[in-house]
């Protein structure tokens, strides 16, 4: 059947129930859509074609008894930083790169259980560390909507996937904006959970205060139906949240007559794209006509920011990645002359210059010295951000923002000024400090035919009102329906 790459996982789910086409089907239609496409965008890492055909004929088997659920026979690429049992799990990085775990993370095993078909592991800047895709070891993923442009990152494998229709939804990770900024620079949706809401059990850790795993989707309800199936408690995961798991599919009801939305003014800042401020703006109007109550709010600290993050993310890092010593398993250098010798070549052969840059910015600030000038400085202000958040949260429901100052630049454009780089997340990285939730999704494009993306946030735990207001601004637009010149309708499965 032809076209049935296009469609969102719900459509795709309501044809399985049908029994008007098979998840063997949709799984043969994903990989040669895959094997189109993907030599241009190169988004995966690793393809899992003999994982998702058991799968899919497992799926079709509990379709036919009809023990179907909404992800069943749904193809879904993984991000390569979630533990694959029996996949190997690289964080598109050298010292993983035969690296091969005996479990899967928690989500892989919540979605395999609702019955997703795993296509494949999907590329990423090194270890999560960047906005652009080109820090991976492996190669450089390409934006959909024009290959000479990054898909943003460090999710960016998992967003060009499904914006280039290789798979219906995506799992990512979101430290400072790495779920939401490819989502807003490849024109899907991408959904960061509250911190505690996913269990982070099997992701490779970058830095686990911000650290949070959620889904990249071709609409609102994809995303939902997705943060139904991995949101709870988890006995493996000390930080994941004892709080009970609503239906986020059932939030989805259109109305947001009443709702209050807040603008915050530090986030319309000189050096933004005109054309980002307009189209944000825009869809602020049409939230406004669909009842929603407008409300301008102030975020005083986020000035603050990218400083405190890039402190306390390379902090985490530091320690996170001190594992990686060649000793018990990833990269091993050959030959070393002693302990010290192995330790110093095996981490300077297996990582790359963005990781190391990271690394020894968060040694320093944690060294003796200096830790009470920058960590325990940088925990300060962090608390002083979340506490904007809470207080603005005490007149709004939800606050609206552009997800990036800009649409996706050309690949190679930034990679000279890591602090230009960094720039990308400036409206992210203070949801994550917060940890509270927030999704990206399309409200427009720019003059160049770029996707433009819309920043929603709310309170702790309350994703049911966030994708409550996304979902009504989504069904009153068409932009979540516009698809890159690689997977305009006709153009390959």
């Amino acid at each position: 059947m032809s076209g049935l790459t296009h469609l969102t996982a719900h459509a795709l789910s309501d044809l399985l129930r049908k029994k008007e086409v098979k998840a063997v089907e949709i799984l043969d239609a994903a990989f040669s859509r895959i094997r189109a496409v993907d030599p241009a965008i190169r988004a995966f890492l690793t393809l899992m074609e003999e994982t998702a055909r058991k799968q899919a004929a497992s799926a079709d088997e509990r379709i036919a008894r009809g023990q179907a659920g909404p992800l069943t026979g749904i193809p879904v690429a993984l991000k390569d930083n979630l533990c694959t049992r029996g996949t190997r799990t690289t964080c598109a990085s050298r010292i993983l790169g035969n690296f091969v775990p005996p479990y899967d993370a928690t989500v892989v095993s919540a979605l395999d259980k609702a019955g997703a078909v795993f296509v494949g592991k999907t590329n990423l800047d090194e270890f999560a560390m960047g906005s652009s895709t080109e820090n991976s070891a492996f190669q450089i993923t390409r934006n959909p909507w024009d290959t000479e442009r990054i898909p943003g990152g460090s999710s960016g494998g998992s967003a060009a996937a499904v914006s280039a229709d290789m798979c219906a939804v995506a799992l990512g990770s979101d430290t400072g904006g790495s779920i939401r900024q490819p989502a807003a620079c490849c024109g899907i949706v991408g959904l960061k959970p509250t911190y505690g809401r996913v269990s982070r059990y099997g992701l490779v850790a970058f830095a686990s205060s911000l650290d949070q795993i959620g889904p990249l989707a071709k609409d609102v309800r994809d995303a939902a139906l997705i943060l139904d199936a991995i949101s709870g408690k988890d006995p493996a995961d000390s930080t994941s949240a004892d709080i009970p798991v609503p239906s986020h599919a059932a939030a989805l009801t259109g109305d947001v007559r009443g709702l209050r939305i807040g603008i915050p003014k530090e986030y319309f800042i000189s050096g933004m794209d005109p054309e980002v401020e307009k189209a944000v703006r825009d869809a602020v109007d049409v939230l406004r006509r669909l009842g929603a109550d407008i409300r301008e709010v102030s975020l005083p600290y986020t000035p603050y920011a990218v400083a405190v993050y890039y402190i306390l993310a390379t902090s985490e890092a530091s320690s996170n990645l001190a594992r990686y010593d060649g000793v018990k398993y990833a990269y091993r250098a050959g030959r070393p002359s002693d302990l010290l010798d192995m330790y110093m070549k095996s981490r300077a052969e297996g990582f790359g210059a963005e990781v190391k840059r990271r690394i020894m910015l968060g040694t320093y600030a944690l060294s003796a010295g200096y830790y009470d000038a920058y960590y325990r400085k940088g925990q300060q202000v962090r608390t002083l951000i979340k506490q904007d958040f809470d207080r603005a949260f005490e007149n709004v429901d939800v606050i609206a923002t552009p997800t990036a100052p800009t649409p996706a630049f050309k690949v190679g454009e930034k990679t000279a000024d890591p602090l230009q780089m960094y720039l990308s997340d400036i409206f992210t990285i203070s949801v994550n400090l917060a940890g509270i939730p927030g999704i990206s999704l399309p409200c427009g494009f720019s003059s160049g035919n770029l996707p433009i993306g819309l920043q929603l946030l709310s309170k702790a735990f309350d994703e049911p009102t966030l994708l409550r207001a996304a979902h009504a601004y989504e069904q009153s637009t068409e932009w979540h329906k516009a698809k890159p010149p690689c997977a305009k309708e006709g153009a390959g499965p």
